[in-house]
């Protein structure tokens, strides 16, 4: 049994819309031994980990995955990886329970999917659950060893060192409550390192929390409330109450101020936190030298100052006011007169609320150099029988990282003490902000039992509030969400996602340039590039999620338009919860056979995330029957149609039902792009000959293209003339959409440049070719890449046969896994048997080569389509190519008066008979019943 493939999906994926991670794995011999059927597995299993008992399975009820292990021959051990991860992962501190084991269709393979919080605890926790299984299983099962001196595993030790590890890569309870306050609130977030660094909110509207210090946290605060000295006399001079202290730097000098400031003296580092090397009630002058030596570990000063009889109590305030009060009281045992201390401490640590570090609410004790120093000054070892009910302190501070208990008194704080706390939290300048306080009783004012602020901490911790040992859990992270993000304020940018087999790139392009002329600061993220309010920060294909994230880190962007590739979907998911506007293009034929993906309907499924995803709008291809079928699986508010085909019957009835829609539409001047917005509003927006990205209304891909962008920025709520205004000033320029349907005519003839690279693409490209009005020859460069299925492949070839008059085939740069020349010569081979004649086939395998041969054979009047891999090398050497002139005029385009018409719509028939659903969002097409 192995893992034979690892995916991490940190967003909406195939099988989740939350981070999950895919796992295959081959069971190998073992597909023929489901549990059941081996001996001893199921009992050792429960042994080892006995909470697998609470899983419900399939089944719904607790119990339900033991039934699943033990009846009816047991389940596979790919399932049962399955449930050892999740649980693994529980025990380590996270809060999991999403999974699903399914055949490959290879048999003995599965795809293992769990959920997950941190990917490397996942990753890890899975691979001690492949080791647990491998332990359990006899001799005669176990996968041979290659390393005979290989170590017998310990279980325990290596579920240790699995929660010591999470506790490193987790988030902490302090940063994950606030995470989840976010998510409380709707609010997205990001994890921006390893440690608690987190991104709250997107684009300009963000901020930012590195544990719990705020981007709204000023600098000053932070470096006063880190010097003891600077905060004590801060505080004292307003009259607040202080133990009197001294700053020492040697221990003779500690020495002296201790026996001016009087015994009993704390002495603790200057600047350090959580506890560490702070000594207490310190009686003698060896103790202080002791003390200064444990303290000087932590800083290069030392404070010594006088000690406060009480109890500590941590007093959190939130943007000025007082949220939560706990009393702290440091890691001790209560005899029994009969157990030793450390056999105490083991009874202690047994409680199944500690664990290790930030694991679990409270932290286990430990008999270390701490314990020993008061063991030592109270006469007694870890030997010693305490008395029964004698209380043992083992710590001489209360932090809970050391062992501490806190117990919430939120409720009885005297005002005074609250009012206390405010102050010195407005004395410091800090957001959030924990007031330390000893007094021997907070429900009375300290202003008659006595009682001092020993320090302040500009990173408070929040797990004593919100998991207290006794006492009432207390909201605290909510405050500080409510501070970052007032009520009604935004913590979200405007998010476009688009996908589809074709025009993601110039859809894209097209609704970024329509949002940045209304004035937008656009993200937007293309096969080309990430690009920042139109300037290009980086290049290469950025259509995965990582990509996605990179917009939305940016401080600056206040929209995003994110082009969503099936690749990345497929690899990783999306890197974003959801999108207010999600559109699906359209569904054909490319890259099937690969990741997975053999049919359409696969395709559409990968396809359909991006909607599925939707909150506002999701915008889909009428008529394309692929993305009719998705409608129904939206929880979007609105649904929104694209339709070339005014009778559309569909569209029809979900415009009166009030429903959104672009449909193009015939009039006396030509073709109109129409809005509809229910049956009550009909915006004509734009002649399609007056959007210069359509070649006069002849290129019908980007027609449909405009028609997408337009209903989408509609969505978005931007007005009628801001879109009008940005379909008339996108171009093809090279700039604006390098690759897509670029123009040069400063030829003798006409030169178009296009990144198509799969059937449907090379079609629509070919049929407008041979909607323009050309003189001489259509002549295309054509390729297909090589990672392509057969069919397609040929199929290119005979489009490109039935269109063009003169061929020339190459090669990608990369020929993705097919022989140097293997792709040309089967696109050969298919124009041949589709009758191309051979004197107009050329093969020259070099892109290069085969464009350059191409512009020395074109003449005046001919059109050269040029279908490119690498576009901007493409560009230049079209834009820079000088050839001979042989003769001949140029044609001017038609007019509109000849414009195409759009092509009728196949799907009449298949609507026949169609259950279609009707409700506030319009009208759909139910979903089969295998979807």
């Amino acid at each position: 049994m192995k893992i034979t493939e690892r995916r991490t999906y940190r967003g909406p994926s195939l099988y989740a819309h939350f981070p999950v991670m895919r796992l295959t794995v081959d069971l190998q011999h073992l597909e023929a031994w489901p549990s059941a059927k081996i001996p001893g597995f199921v009992d050792g299993l429960l042994a080892r980990l006995p909470s697998l008992r609470e899983h419900t399975c399939s089944v719904g009820e607790v119990g339900g995955f033991i039934s699943r292990l033990t009846e009816d021959g047991g389940t596979w051990l790919g399932h049962v990886l399955e449930h050892i991860t999740i649980e693994l992962q529980n025990i380590a501190g996270a809060k999991v329970t999403f999974g699903k084991t399914r055949s490959t269709g290879t048999p003995g393979c599965y795809h293992v999917v769990f959920e997950f919080e941190e990917e490397r605890v996942g990753a890890s926790a899975a691979e001690l659950g492949l080791q647990l299984i491998e332990d359990l299983l006899p001799a005669d099962l176990k996968t041979p060893s290659k390393d005979a001196s290989e170590a017998v595993f310990d279980f325990a030790k290596e579920l240790k060192a699995l929660v010591e590890f999470a506790q490193a890569r987790q988030l902490g309870p302090s940063t994950g409550s606030l995470v989840r306050a976010a998510e409380e609130r709707d609010i997205p977030w990001l994890r921006l390192n390893d440690y608690s660094l987190v991104q709250f909110g997107h684009g300009k509207f963000q901020k930012r929390i590195q544990a719990t210090v705020t981007s709204e946290t000023r600098h000053i605060a932070v470096s006063i409330a880190s010097d003891k000295e600077e905060t004590n006399q801060i505080l004292g001079d307003l009259g607040l109450p202080v133990p009197k202290q001294r700053l020492v730097r040697s221990a003779e000098d500690a020495v002296r101020a201790a026996e001016r400031l009087g015994y009993p003296v704390v002495v603790k580092p200057l600047d350090a936190n959580h506890g560490r090397g702070v000594t207490l009630g310190i009686t003698t002058a060896d103790e202080v030298r002791v003390a200064f030596g444990k303290a000087r570990e932590h800083a290069r000063s030392v404070v010594v100052e006088n000690f406060i009889s009480g109890m500590d109590h941590r007093m959190l305030v939130v943007d000025g006011k007082l949220i939560a009060v706990a009393k702290r009281v440091p890691g001790h045992v209560i005899g029994d007169g009969v157990s030793t201390i450390e056999q105490l401490v083991a009874v202690v640590n047994s409680d199944p609320r500690r664990g290790i570090g930030h694991e679990k609410v409270l932290t286990r004790i430990e008999l270390d150099h701490q314990a020993q120093i008061l063991m030592d000054k109270a006469d007694v070892t870890k030997d010693t029988v305490l008395d029964a009910g004698r209380q043992f302190f083992l710590r001489s501070t209360a932090n809970l990282s050391t062992g501490g208990t806190a117990i919430d008194l939120t409720d009885v704080v005297h005002p005074d003490n609250r009012a206390m706390a405010v102050r010195a939290a407005k004395a410091i300048g800090l957001d959030v902000i924990g007031v330390d306080f000893i007094t021997t009783d907070i429900s009375q004012s300290y202003r008659e039992v006595g009682g001092g602020i020993c320090e302040v901490n500009a990173a408070p911790g929040f797990r004593m509030h919100v998991a207290p040992t006794e006492g009432k859990p207390r909201d605290v992270a909510g405050p500080v969400m409510d501070m970052l993000f007032p009520p009604g304020a935004p913590s979200k940018i405007p998010i476009a996602s688009i996908t589809g087999t074709n025009g993601k790139t110039t859809t894209s392009r097209m609704l970024a340039h329509i949002l940045k002329m209304k004035g937008h600061t656009v993200g937007l993220c293309t096969t080309d590039g990430v690009y920042i309010d139109g300037e290009r920060t980086v290049a290469g294909d950025m259509t995965g999620p990582q990509s996605a994230k990179m917009v939305l880190r940016d401080p600056s962007v206040d929209v995003a338009v994110l082009e969503t590739a099936r690749g990345g979907l497929l690899r990783a998911g999306m890197g974003y919860r959801s999108c207010n506007v999600g559109a699906v293009l359209n569904v054909a034929a490319d890259h099937l056979g690969l990741g997975g993906i053999d049919t359409l309907e696969q395709l559409a499924e990968v396809k359909r995330i991006v909607v599925e995803v939707a909150r506002d709008c999701a915008v889909l291809n009428a008529d394309d029957l692929h993305c009719l079928r998705m409608a129904d699986h939206s929880g979007a508010k609105r649904i929104g149609y694209v339709t070339m085909n005014s009778s559309h019957e569909l569209v029809r009835q979900h415009i009166r039902g009030g429903g959104l829609a672009a449909v193009l539409e015939d009039g006396i001047n030509g073709q109109m792009v129409t809005l509809y917005d229910g049956g009550n509003v009909h915006i004509p927006l734009l002649w399609t000959h007056l959007i210069p990205a359509t070649l006069e209304g002849r290129a019908m891909h980007n027609v449909q293209n405009a028609m997408f962008a337009a209903l989408m920025a509609y969505a978005m709520e931007i007005k009628v003339d801001d879109i009008r205004h940005g379909l008339r000033t996108f171009g093809t320029t090279f700039y604006q959409a390098p690759g897509r349907m670029n123009v040069f005519d400063d030829h003798p003839f006409k030169v178009i440049l296009d990144y198509g690279h799969n059937p449907a693409a090379i079609l629509a490209m070919a049929s407008l070719a041979r909607r323009l009005k050309v003189e001489g020859r259509r002549i295309a460069v054509l390729a297909a890449p090589g990672d392509r299925r057969d069919e397609d492949i040929r199929e290119i070839a005979r489009i490109g046969a039935e269109h063009f008059d003169v061929l020339f085939l190459r090669r990608d740069d990369d020929p993705r896994g097919r022989g140097p020349d293997e792709v040309p010569k089967m696109m050969a081979e298919a124009a041949l048997a589709a009758g191309f004649p051979v004197e107009n086939l050329h093969v020259i395998i070099d892109e290069v080569a085969a464009i350059n041969a191409a512009l020395e054979f074109a003449r005046r009047g001919d059109l050269l389509m040029v279908f490119g891999d690498a576009p901007a090398r493409c560009w230049k050497q079209i834009i820079y190519f000088k050839g001979t002139d042989a003769g001949g005029t140029t044609t001017d385009a038609p007019g509109p008066d000849v414009l195409p018409k759009a092509p009728p719509s196949p799907l009449g028939a298949l609507l026949d008979g169609a259950t279609l659903i009707a409700d506030g969002r319009g009208v759909r097409l139910a979903r089969d019943s295998d979807d």
